[in-house]
């Protein structure tokens, strides 16, 4: 997850589309370069670890975009496959 938002942070479109599940994962990925995205909050995670093949990720991502302050709050659904994480979607309801 963290690894992801930094990608989102630098602007690095192929990180993220190599590390989002196939079932999802759009043919094309353009970023807002716009947004200045600033930090990263983690409030909770749902299994994940090193013997799991799924979990959640809760966070907040703090993000600038034209001087004002926005977050996004998320619960993000993850898979392992082939020991790689990759990220499925957002969870519905959290």
């Amino acid at each position: 997850m963290r690894a992801r938002y930094s990608a989102f942070a630098r602007g690095e479109p192929h990180y993220l589309l190599s590390t989002w599940h196939p079932s999802t994962r759009p043919a094309t990925l353009d970023l807002d370069r716009e947004l200045q995205w600033v930090r990263l909050d983690v409030h909770r995670t749902v299994r994940g670890g090193l013997l799991d093949t799924m979990g959640v990720v809760e966070f907040t991502a703090h993000f600038r975009l034209h001087g004002r302050r926005h977050e996004q709050h998320e619960a993000s659904r993850f898979v392992k496959e082939n020991r790689h994480w990759f990220y499925v979607g957002e969870l519905d309801e959290l």
